[in-house]
């Protein structure tokens, strides 16, 4: 007798050949997925874009876009039943159409809204207290004590204003009688007039002091009616902060997670474990998690996995409709480390070293002072954590000082162009002032992946990094760090842009954000395997650097050309 399969198990339309099919699960971190998930992926596109089960404002259409609508990630992951039917399962990450309940997608980890769950009966309770606090904050009364106190304030910041400057002209006016009646009074009347000026600045210091008590007496007093009225208050903050603090570990601890073993461990101690905090918000809500948990839950093996957006992008984020993207590496890297240890999975294509064989780099310009390479795409500039191979140790590798020389500055691994050394730490310092002074002048080609109408003009778009998703980095006017870059329109040929950007400052990943972002050019750089969709290489080079030298002070150019 046949298991029934389950209703999130989906069949592929069309017949599979299972020579395709990849030896281990794709590394999730990488957002380069296996030809069957893609096959999967655009099953579930076609279910979106005809499905009628739910409705969700994905931001699609220009004419019926709410303030509301967002974008939404999706992931599929192809598995083999344990009589060995291929198929795939889906999911989206967080809510979707407010529930967490659809018959195409796997069930969450938890539903935290479950009616009657021990989470929506906890949020109630601290929702009623905020609905207290609430009430007692806008009471009239206790409106009434807070403007009565602001009001005293600034009464008595004024009334204490007005006396400091009454005592600085008494102070002035002293001054002019000692000086004009010190050579016409005789000395006894300049001795009387003295000591009565004396005894005037002492009634001032005096007025002073006891007009600083009044006014701190009726500060205290209103102090003290407003402090009764926020104990209440406080108690209730207080309360509600427990509340929600207690929550929030038990609605943790309902997140157990298993492996391919099906032995299970909570949220709270995979992240205490792994990094010594306690997770972040939304974690354990992401689609990959999902997936995996369903897949080991009902003993299928995972084949395949890949990820992709749907809708408008957000507004700090560069998200492309339909484009693929890794796992996020915040919220899910300890979840899935703990859920695949048990997994054979490809490994990670960062932690593959460039090979040996391969030029690093070819040398522009030299002299006793300074080194300017030609930095070949796909090698890091300076050591990382798990691959020290860089430009940096294979420059300093051929010269007999140590440590020298010593980068000036630092390209992306995927970027090809000029890089500029110092062969000693004070003009090392010469040339970092000028970056950092912007001073420099840098010129990069790149090919954009698609045809943008702006023949010139600037992108202004502030960058912070995505703090649950490193190395990528968001627009954000509020903590983001200025980034300003200039660009020219050098031809448009085929659906693809050549461009010339010259920026002014340099973030991380600056020019591929100011590319890709819907408030920049919105069309990202040919081959961004993080902000638009992979090719044969980043098609970004820099191609042009102009600095003052340490030794001569003149003006260097620099020109490498562009190799595509």
């Amino acid at each position: 007798m046949n298991k029934k399969i389950s209703p999130y198990f989906h069949t592929f339309k069309h017949d599979i050949d299972a020579g395709i099919l990849p030896g281990r699960l794709n590394y999730p971190f990488s957002a380069a997925p296996h030809i069957i998930s893609k096959i999967a992926c655009k099953e579930v596109q076609n279910y979106l874009e005809t499905q009628k089960d739910f409705k969700h404002d994905f931001g699609l259409s220009s004419s019926t876009k709410s303030s509301q609508a967002t974008g939404k990630m999706f992931g599929v992951l192809v598995v083999k039943t344990q009589e060995g039917r291929l198929g795939f399962l889906a999911a989206y990450s967080g809510q979707l159409a407010g529930t967490n309940s659809h018959k195409y997608f796997v069930p969450p980890v938890y539903d935290i809204l479950r009616p009657n769950s021990f989470f929506k009966q906890e949020e109630a309770e601290i929702s009623k207290i905020n609905e207290k606090i609430k009430q007692s904050e806008n009471s009239r009364n206790y409106i009434k004590m807070r403007t009565v106190l602001d009001n005293i304030r600034k009464e008595a910041a004024q009334a204490i204003d007005n006396f400091r400057k009454e005592i600085k002209t008494a102070k002035k006016r002293r001054g002019f009688l000692r000086k004009k009646h010190k050579d016409t009074l005789l000395p006894s009347e300049y001795e009387a007039l003295l000591k009565k000026l004396g005894r005037e600045s002492q009634d001032f210091q005096y007025r002073y002091k006891d007009l600083r008590r009044l006014w701190s007496e009726k500060i205290n007093v209103a102090e003290a009616r407003l402090a009764k009225a926020d104990e209440d208050i406080n108690r209730l903050k207080n309360e509600r902060k427990k509340r929600s603090a207690a929550l929030q570990k038990n609605t943790f601890e309902h997140y157990t997670f298993l492996d391919a073993e099906k032995r299970s461990k909570s949220l709270q101690k995979i992240f205490i474990e792994e990094l010594g905090t306690i997770p972040p918000a939304g974690a354990g809500e992401c689609a990959a998690p999902k997936l995996f948990q369903y897949a080991f839950k009902n003993g299928y093996t995972p084949i395949s996995l890949a990820e992709f957006w749907w809708g408008a992008a957000p507004n700090s984020e560069v998200r492309k409709h339909k484009n693929y993207y890794p796992c996020c590496k915040g919220k899910c890297a300890p979840i899935l480390n703990y859920m695949l240890r048990k997994t054979a999975v490809e490994k990670n294509p960062m932690l593959i070293p460039p090979s040996l064989d391969k030029q690093a780099y070819e040398i522009m310009y030299e002299d006793e002072a300074v080194l300017v390479l030609n930095k070949s795409e796909n090698f890091l500039s300076v050591p990382g954590k798990h691959i020290q191979d860089s430009i940096q140790t294979r420059v300093q590798s051929s010269f007999t000082t140590p440590s020298t020389p010593l980068p000036v500055h630092r390209l992306d691994m995927a970027t090809s162009g000029l890089m500029l050394f110092a062969k000693n730490k004070t003009d090392h310092s010469f040339l970092q002032k000028q970056f950092l002074e912007r001073k420099v002048h840098k010129e990069y080609t790149a090919v954009l992946e698609g045809s943008i109408v702006q023949d010139s003009g600037r992108i202004d778009l502030p960058l912070r990094v995505d703090l649950n998703n490193r190395p990528y980095q968001l627009v954000c006017k509020e903590y983001g760090k200025p980034a300003l870059t200039y660009f020219r329109v050098i031809e448009r040929n085929n659906g693809l842009t050549r461009i010339k950007f010259y920026p002014v400052t340099g973030r991380t990943h600056q020019l591929r954000v100011h590319a890709a972002h819907q408030l920049g050019l919105a069309t990202p750089i040919r081959g961004d395997d993080l902000y638009g969709s992979k090719a044969d290489r980043l098609y970004l080079h820099a191609e042009k650097l102009i600095f003052i030298h340490p030794k001569s002070q003149k003006k260097i150019s620099i020109t490498a050309s562009c190799p595509f």
